[in-house]
């Protein structure tokens, strides 16, 4: 997961494969770098990751559910977030968050896109009318609601069904719309179909990428409020000053900030993102379902030129 070409250097994780199923020796565990607050130090990781050694002891991870897109699958997934959940906060009783990759494609080429208020024969509350299939933002929160279920039921598949917190990654490598309101639809039919099963939502991003894709988000908006994730920063010391930046929502705070050192991404807990704990389960009759369990086609053969 990398801010478009600001990281793009980390795409060449995938030619860095040591056997990390097999067991990676000490020699192939990567090190955490130097930072003033080691404990307050993460790792990101997904298919780039697949088959490489990882840190032995995380304080916390995050893992990404997606190949790249969203309508991919992340090949490591499983057995990444079984790796992540052995982490200092995981053991603390605080379940590893994932993220996930979002895009707006609008009805184009061979990718699902919806036509109705539906999604795998349900039927789907939308604040912004009826879908018709076009680029419309009613299209686009249908689009966007399904997306999230569909990760969803993919993080359930993996085991790992536990109240996490979800990230979407909002980055220009992917599709958009040029109807930026339509891509704030997709951002909150994601964010109304995760809200509603209980989980957390944050978004990860520069500032640029989202003003670029999304733009000012107001009061009225389920994002509005939403943690931010920033990624940008070279170094430990960038990332610590990045907390300082500005949210990527007026109503948000900075949670976490992201650098690249090598081979691995790290990710440094601002002040203000000091996780909450892990909430109590909801009655079964409270439950969400993804609905239909809608299954694109994924793949989990991806390019080095997609975005991670």
């Amino acid at each position: 997961m990398k801010a478009t070409r600001i990281l793009v250097v980390a795409c060449l994780l995938m030619g860095w494969l040591a056997g990390w199923l097999a067991g990676p020796s000490q020699a192939d565990t990567p090190a955490a770098p130097a930072s003033g607050n080691p404990a307050a130090t993460g790792y990101d990781i997904s298919w780039p990751q697949c088959g490489t050694g990882l840190p032995e002891s995380p304080a916390y991870s995050i893992v990404g559910v997606n190949g790249g897109r969203p309508h991919t699958a992340n090949p490591c997934f499983a057995e990444q977030l079984a790796w992540a959940d052995r982490s200092a906060e995981a053991a603390a009783g605080l379940p590893s968050a994932v993220y996930v990759n979002t895009a707006a494609t609008g009805p184009v080429g061979s990718v699902w896109w919806p036509a109705a208020n539906t999604a795998g024969g349900a039927a789907i509350a939308n604040p912004y009318g009826s879908c018709d299939g076009s680029a419309s933002p009613a299209c686009a929160y249908i689009h966007g609601y399904t997306m999230a279920a569909n990760d969803a039921a993919m993080v359930a598949d993996a085991g790992g069904a536990a109240r996490r917190m979800y990230w979407l990654d909002v980055e220009t490598g992917n599709s958009w719309l040029p109807d930026k309101a339509a891509n704030t639809a997709e951002l909150e039919g994601m964010t109304a179909f995760l809200q509603s099963a209980g989980v957390e939502v944050g978004i990860y991003s520069t500032g640029y990428q989202f003003a670029q894709i999304v733009g000012e988000v107001g009061p009225a908006s389920n994002l509005y409020p939403l943690k931010s994730w920033l990624a940008g920063a070279a170094s430990a010391t960038a990332a610590e000053q990045l907390c300082s930046a500005a949210p990527l929502t007026a109503g948000g705070v900075v949670a976490l900030t992201q650098f690249t050192d090598g081979t691995l991404d790290y990710n440094v807990r601002c002040p203000a993102g000091a996780p909450a704990p892990a909430p109590a389960p909801a009655p079964a009759s409270q439950e969400t379902t993804a609905p239909g369990k809608l299954r694109l086609a994924v793949s989990a053969k991806m390019s080095a030129a997609q975005i991670a």
